[in-house]
């Protein structure tokens, strides 16, 4: 490699900032999210929803979890316009304050029988202010880091966002192990508060780094030609759905098996390994946990081969090795071994969500141009988890009852989501003059 080109491919001291800002807002997200799957599968039936049956209580909890994706594709929306129409940071700024704000007050509500029926509601409804937040947040990461990085590179400083939302669930994880071998009564009263709380620490970090931000210089320049062309009045969802409705629509099938894998991973398997299988909380809690630190290492690297090899190529990798190891994964998981479960997991994790994830975000921020490539990421994205990521563990836990207690009938979704992928992806490469392993202009 030459002088020149090497030079092209350093980060400069802004793009170091917009990373580490994207990253620790993920981070946040995803500890969140993971924290309350966690939460979900451990205690939640038994603090808000104790008058079910155990199987009824996880169901409730797992619902819980499904509504706050459900509000996702509104914040999405809503805030990414903040950011294709006024800039990237207030949008940034936004997001992870009604995210960190919402799960420092899931650590302070009293449970149902404290003041009855209230409980659940008002867990709802942070869960719903939560996913408005969350909406945004990863697209917006994932947007502003491209933005800076070296067009040669995107694949590696993208993926390192999307690598943090394995670090959030590891994160999550070693805080609820952390807990977990409580007594119930200690644990039930305050024990499962602490874990959310801690978040405040996280949350002023992100705020305070968000608030230093700079607009990126491509997003500055995007906005300049686009005011001499008088194309800045528009709105940019509605020219997102006007000239790229194709690509969104490929956008949102492409992460298809990517959501319900990672889902599965992160927040269905502890249930499965608690409920179905009957380990102790410490024991389950091990396997997710090795599994998410394995997939937050392994995310940067597979990132940096889809710069090299192609994006929608090692997507399509990744949403293959899902397909072929669904099966080993829940055999390992049912054997009851803890060592077992951990390197199904970690395998899991590594390879299939790791190149999933690395590919992801290259391929979707080249997708859409500059004027309104935050809405057409953060709607893609939102609108299926709204539909698969959110509703996956519900959808999981519903299957395995139906299946008699046996996991086969997840397998055949994770199949479907996961071709649903590839499809898609092969597709994007014959959608026209976009290359989703190309940088397209503005």
């Amino acid at each position: 490699m030459s002088s020149t080109s090497a030079e092209s491919n350093r980060l400069t001291p802004g793009a170091r900032k917009a990373v580490v800002a994207g990253t620790i807002g993920t981070l946040i997200e995803w500890y969140d999210y993971a924290l309350y799957g966690a939460a979900a599968s451990l205690v939640i039936n038994h603090l808000f929803f104790p008058d079910l049956v155990p199987s009824a209580g996880v169901l409730a909890a797992f619902a819980t979890f499904a509504v706050g994706f459900f509000v996702r594709p509104l914040g999405g929306v809503i805030i990414s316009q903040i950011g294709d129409r006024v800039g990237r940071k207030p949008a940034m700024i936004l997001s992870v304050a009604l995210m960190g704000g919402a799960t420092v007050l899931m650590g302070l509500l009293p449970g149902a029988a404290s003041i009855g029926v209230l409980a659940p509601l008002l867990l709802i409804l942070l869960r719903l202010i939560q996913g408005f937040g969350a909406g945004a947040e990863l697209a917006g990461a994932i947007t502003l880091i491209a933005e800076y990085a070296p067009r040669r590179r995107r694949g590696l400083y993208t993926a390192i966002p999307n690598a943090a939302t394995a670090g959030g669930s590891a994160l999550a994880t070693l805080a609820f192990l952390a807990v977990s071998g409580l007594p119930d009564d200690v644990l039930l009263s305050w024990g499962w508060r602490v874990p959310f709380l801690i978040s405040a620490v996280l949350f002023v970090i992100a705020l305070y780094i968000r608030n230093r931000l700079d607009e990126t210089p491509e997003y500055v320049a995007a906005m300049k030609s686009a005011t001499e062309r008088r194309q800045r009045e528009q709105l940019p969802l509605r020219e997102l759905f006007r000239d790229s409705w194709r690509l969104v629509l490929l956008g949102f099938l492409s992460i298809t098996g990517h959501n319900a894998w990672a889902y599965l991973l992160n927040t269905f398997a502890l249930s499965y390994l608690t409920t179905t299988i009957g380990l102790a909380r410490t024991e389950a809690l091990i396997p997710v946990l090795i599994a998410a630190f394995t997939g937050m290492l392994l995310c940067p690297f597979l990132g940096l081969a889809a710069d090299r090899f192609g994006y929608r190529q090692v997507f399509i990798l990744g949403a293959s090795f899902a397909i072929v190891w669904v099966v080993p994964l829940f055999l390992g998981l049912s054997s009851g071994n803890v060592i077992i479960a951990t390197i199904v997991m970690a395998l899991a994790f590594g390879l299939g969500f790791g190149a999933m994830a690395g590919a992801q975000g290259a391929m979707l921020v080249n997708l859409f141009p500059v004027r309104y490539r935050f809405s057409g990421v953060a709607v893609a994205r939102e609108l299926n988890g709204v539909l698969i990521a959110g509703p996956t563990p519900f959808i999981a836990s519903g299957l395995v009852l139906l299946g008699n207690q046996t996991p086969w009938l997840v397998c055949g979704y994770l199949v479907l989501c996961c071709a649903a992928t590839i499809g898609a992806v092969l597709a994007i490469g014959r959608a026209g003059d976009v290359s989703a392993d190309e940088p397209v202009g503005s």
